[in-house]
């Protein structure tokens, strides 16, 4: 085999490959020896076909397999002798082929870059702490306390208010004519919950026990019935009682029915979950500054085709964004065009592309490798998103190998920040909770306001800038 390189751009490599017909040859005649062992050809027995018989009835389809394999061998041969590492599958063009004549063809690779090691003992790097405050416990018991509330009827000249329960019985029409699902006795409404149509619940607030109202409304343009969509509608209602909500008392008994055993052990279980949620959002801001930093420390060539790879996928997302909820895409790019957003999302996905194949060098190099215990606690954490169907996620995931892959990924993620982290010099500060919550990109964007400017120094040699970060993006 003889291998010629034509071309070296970049991370980008061109060959020219020539397999000699000698051994194409020798390769097709290994290959009917070996199917002449179970070849059935009247006249001979299994084993005894001879070479020219079966190069008569099976060269063709022979040769095309024989190519196929020495193209993949020869180009596997090719890089693992210079010591490439292929960011994606080589395109091959077969150029010349005469039978009796060498083999020759292209090949065209984008190969890994070599990453250089990172010192993370000099990455400095902040780690939220909040304590969860007396006053956010004794919020949550009272969300508790509302949503386990109960009622009881109000005096007969009460007027309902929000937060108020209203038993109806009511009929809905259009034009005079009453339709389908508008019609309902007793039912209990809770004002101010916005549970009905717009404008509904207001319409009853002041209303007493006894009264009638006539309340006027106009279905959304969006509503889910396309028959009542945009038009408006009058509800004859009826209010037959009128109670007053009362929060549950928070008592031992009521801790008792939370599974505790009483107020104050309620209280540490409250507090214990909402630190543990502000642990979690901690992580994920010491994750993303991690990343930020090794994004300014790492600045090697990345492949194009994982890049275009990359941006084709997070375009289809932005597209299907778009359609769903263009608002909010409204919201965030203005009046930019495609253009002008596809250009940040290509540094998006250059930053993407070099975060993860540094985090895959520094795992494969420091033998970082996920176990078949991480597997069963990623799956214990998704199956406890879907209560009750425990069972049945298990068993999804042990049926399905993509799934099981999609899982393993991440978490290989994880060990591998894990194990800079621990060579990072992390320090806690303490934030509160407003602080902890507030988005990254916001934070990063007042502090680089509020940072003085420096003058740039004449005739400075440019450097290079490092890819932009994703936004809400952690890697």
């Amino acid at each position: 085999m003889q291998v010629t390189e034509t071309k070296t751009e970049g991370l980008k490599r061109d060959f020219k490959i020539v397999v000699p017909a000698a051994d194409i040859e020798e390769r097709v005649t290994s290959r009917l020896k070996e199917l002449a062992t179970t070849a059935r050809i009247p006249g001979f027995r299994p084993g005894k076909v001879p070479v020219s018989l079966m190069k008569q009835r099976y060269g063709a389809s022979v040769m095309g397999e024989v190519l196929e394999r020495a193209v993949s061998e020869t180009t596997v041969k090719a890089m693992t002798d210079r010591g490439m590492r292929p960011a994606l599958q080589p395109k091959v063009e077969i150029t010349s082929f005469d039978e009796g004549k060498d083999l020759e063809y292209t090949m065209a690779v984008e190969i890994l870059p070599e990453i250089d090691t990172v010192d993370y003992s000099k990455i400095e790097l902040e780690r939220m702490v909040v304590d969860a405050a007396d006053k956010e416990i004794d919020e949550t018991l009272d969300r508790m306390a509302a949503a386990n509330k109960s009622s009881e009827p109000a005096p007969a000249d009460h007027k309902a208010a929000n937060g108020d329960i209203a038993v109806i019985d009511f009929v809905g029409s259009i034009d005079g004519e009453e339709f389908a699902g508008g019609k309902a006795d007793g039912y209990s409404l809770e004002l101010g919950t916005g549970s009905f149509i717009p404008g509904f619940e207001d319409q009853l607030v002041g209303a007493k026990a006894g009264d009638h109202v006539s309340v006027k409304v106009k279905f959304p343009e969006q509503y889910g019935a396309a028959e009542l969509a945009g038009k408006d509608a009058v509800f004859e209602v009826d209010v037959k009682e009128v109670r007053t909500a009362k929060p549950a008392e928070i008592d031992d008994d009521f801790a008792k029915k939370a599974g505790v055993e009483d107020v104050e052990a309620l209280k540490t279980a409250i507090r214990e979950e909402h630190e543990r949620e502000y642990k979690g959002i901690a992580r994920m801001h010491l994750k993303r500054a991690l990343l930020d930093k090794l994004a300014e420390m790492c600045a090697f060539e990345v492949p194009e085709g994982l890049v275009e790879q990359e941006l084709d996928s997070i375009w289809k997302q932005f597209e299907q964004q778009r359609e769903q909820n263009p608002d909010s895409v409204k919201e965030e790019y203005g009046d930019k065009s495609d253009d002008e957003i596809k250009a940040e999302l290509q540094e998006i996905s250059e930053r993407r592309i070099r975060l993860g194949l540094l985090l895959a060098e520094v795992g494969q190099a420091n033998n970082i490798q996920g176990t078949q215990e991480d597997i069963n606690r990623g799956i214990m954490a998704e199956a406890r998103r879907y209560p009750g169907q425990e069972q049945r996620v298990f068993e999804f995931y042990q049926k399905n190998a993509e799934a099981m892959e999609s899982l393993r990924a991440p978490l290989l993620e994880e060990k591998v920040v894990d194990f800079m982290l621990e060579m990072a010099t992390v320090t806690d500060k303490k934030v509160t909770r407003e602080e902890l919550m507030r988005d990254p990109d916001e934070a990063a964007a007042e502090k680089a306001e509020a940072k003085p400017k420096k003058k740039a120094a004449k005739k400075a040699p440019a450097k290079k800038k490092p890819a932009a970060k994703a936004k809400k993006d952690e890697s």
